[in-house]
């Protein structure tokens, strides 16, 4: 693997009392690519998902980022590479303002995160920093704001906030947009493209104008297999693909004027 590549997986597989979930999936991240992982319900997204992440064991195959092989580490060696995931619940503190949720994910990048006993001033150099993070995500506004209070969507760009603290080479994105009505599904695909800048997204994402408008490359996941891979055009006329979203979905894959 050169380093046009950030991650690359090979002959990947997760079997369960004889299911398999994932099956010898081969894929290639390209460095500073949104590269979206799509597939109808139960293809093994997820479980994908949670191989890279170490959440689960690979029954084969081997995991490379950066071209050293990851396959045996654990969560948190992994997650200290640079590779950090967002999940598909927001998970930010409610009962924090939204600065102070940034600022958390500051502290945890400094090894800081423990240190209850000093005064909160010793904090406030990182302030500073998490404001800027905060105006990345369009946030700036509401910095003193309980989280609890914050819509839906601005919760999930208060989650972009915090995993950018982290300060990744490579995001994981699991859903951005579920749950999410129309204007702040925009809003969200917005910030995806802007944070995109510098660095590495792997996505699963199941709207389809969302996949289509930002994605440099997208690959299709069916039982745990790879049907397709390519750009959105490529994939979206892929006969398997549009069988297999027409079985499992009752329509055709669209994209922003499906």
């Amino acid at each position: 693997m050169s380093a046009e590549y950030v991650l690359e997986t090979q002959g990947l597989t997760k079997e369960f009392k004889g299911f398999v979930a994932v099956a010898g999936v081969d894929l290639k991240v390209k460095r500073g690519h949104i590269h979206a992982l799509i597939g109808p319900n139960g293809a093994g997204k997820t479980t994908f998902f949670n191989l890279l992440t170490k959440f689960l064991t690979p029954t084969a195959g081997r995991i490379l980022y950066n071209d050293v092989d990851i396959t045996s580490e654990n969560p948190a060696q992994t997650a200290r590479r640079g590779i950090v995931r967002s999940f598909q619940i927001s998970a930010v503190f409610p009962h924090m303002t939204v600065l102070e949720n940034v600022r958390g994910a500051l502290q945890r990048k400094l090894g800081t995160s423990f240190h209850f006993w000093k005064a909160e001033k010793t904090l406030y150099p990182l302030h500073e920093r998490a404001r800027e993070l905060l105006a990345e995500v369009g946030l700036e506004g509401f910095a003193d704001t309980l989280t609890v209070s914050l819509s839906y969507g601005r919760k999930r760009a208060l989650e972009l906030a915090t995993t950018l603290a982290l300060q990744p080479d490579l995001m994981l994105l699991d859903e951005p947009t579920q749950g999410m009505g129309h204007e702040d599904v925009g809003r969200v695909t917005e910030l995806i493209r802007k944070v995109a800048a510098n660095r590495t997204i792997l996505m699963v994402e199941h709207n389809m104008n969302v996949v289509s408008s930002i994605a440099d490359r997208i690959t299709v996941l069916q039982r745990g297999a790879i049907i397709a891979d390519g750009p959105y055009e490529e994939v979206s006329r892929n006969p398997q693909v549009i069988e297999a979203y027409m079985g499992a979905s009752g329509g055709a894959l669209q994209g922003p004027h499906g």
